[in-house]
């Protein structure tokens, strides 16, 4: 199982999203998702999603929040843990993503996107403002096939 990041930056009552346009291969293609990747050695959870919004955004999160974390299954990727947050407030200026295209997204037109159902699910629970959380989504292919989720607090 591989470990993961996926943070949404708020601001005026809108989400920083990428469409993911611009990487060959990319499992997320034409999808729009939050900013993240892929642990380094010895990283936590935090340095993790601070180093991949700075690479990815140039943005410096400043008061950010674990939400939950996400098991996902599939039969067509490798397993994965995936620790959600949002950030808050933040320092520095919005820089070109070599993953996509980075778009200020008001909330209230979140699912009006293409988005993962699982992401679906989560970013419901982040807009209710629910306590942490755990999910697990299971894929067959594209398509999300059982989930599980579990409040607390």
């Amino acid at each position: 199982m591989k470990n993961t990041t996926l943070v949404y930056i708020e601001q005026d009552d809108s989400y920083l999203m990428l469409l993911r346009n611009k990487k060959e291969n990319d499992e997320n293609q034409g999808k729009w998702i939050g900013v993240g990747g892929h642990f380094e050695e010895n990283e936590s959870p935090e340095d993790c999603m601070l180093r991949e919004v700075r690479e990815e955004t140039g943005l410096i999160p400043d008061d950010y929040r674990l939400r939950g974390v996400i098991t996902f299954v599939s039969d067509r990727f490798e397993g994965e843990y995936m620790y959600l947050f949002t950030a808050s407030s933040f320092r520095g200026r919005l820089k070109e993503c070599r993953e996509g295209e980075l778009h200020w997204i008001p909330r209230d037109r979140i699912f009006d996107l293409n988005l993962w159902e699982g992401d679906r699910a989560f970013l419901k629970l982040l807009l209710e403002d629910a306590g942490f959380f755990t999910m697990k989504l299971v894929y067959e292919g594209d398509r999300l096939v059982g989930s599980e989720t579990h409040r607390y607090g």
